[in-house]
């Protein structure tokens, strides 16, 4: 599947379409997240992270730029690292930073705000664009790497009643 594109209605559909990508997550994957504020970016992400299997509170990155979690995924220990780029003034921050060294094949690193990042910001695997409609949220995924098409292929997504 290259793409996929649901109506998320409210905050539990938002946490359903989370974890269905928690289960399909593979190492290595790049997610970018676009959209406005308060579009859902990371309340997507912070329900991605709890059902990928970390305890505790999930942050927004939103001072630190970055957050790390580690969960285990099929037995694997694996690094989801959580990025919020909104505050930085020039892609050369994210060099600074030495945040390119994570994108390392090994870790899944989710970022928010990715156009902040470029042109030095590695490509994504999956691109998820969320937009606010309504009382909901439409959302589009789009792969764009064979590492992307596996992981849209493994995404079982049922909204909530």
């Amino acid at each position: 599947m290259q793409s996929f594109k649901a109506y998320l209605a409210d905050e539990s559909a938002t946490a359903a379409l989370g974890a269905a990508l928690a289960r399909a997550l593979r190492p290595g994957l790049v997610i970018y997240l676009h959209g406005d504020l308060g579009a859902g970016k990371t309340a997507l992400t912070r329900a991605l992270i709890q059902a990928a299997g970390h305890k505790g509170t999930v942050k927004s990155p939103t001072y630190t730029l970055s957050e790390p979690y580690r969960v285990s995924l099929d037995g694997q220990p694996v690094n989801i690292i959580h990025y919020d780029l909104y505050r930085m003034s020039s892609p050369e921050e994210f060099l600074d930073a030495g945040f390119r060294e994570d994108f390392d094949g090994r870790n899944i690193c989710i970022v928010e705000w990715p156009e902040k990042g470029e042109p030095v910001l590695p490509p994504p695997d999956v691109k998820v664009l969320l937009n606010v409609s309504g009382l909901g949220r439409e959302v589009e995924l789009q792969a764009l790497s064979d590492l992307g098409l596996l992981c849209l292929d493994r995404l079982a997504f049922v909204p909530p009643p």
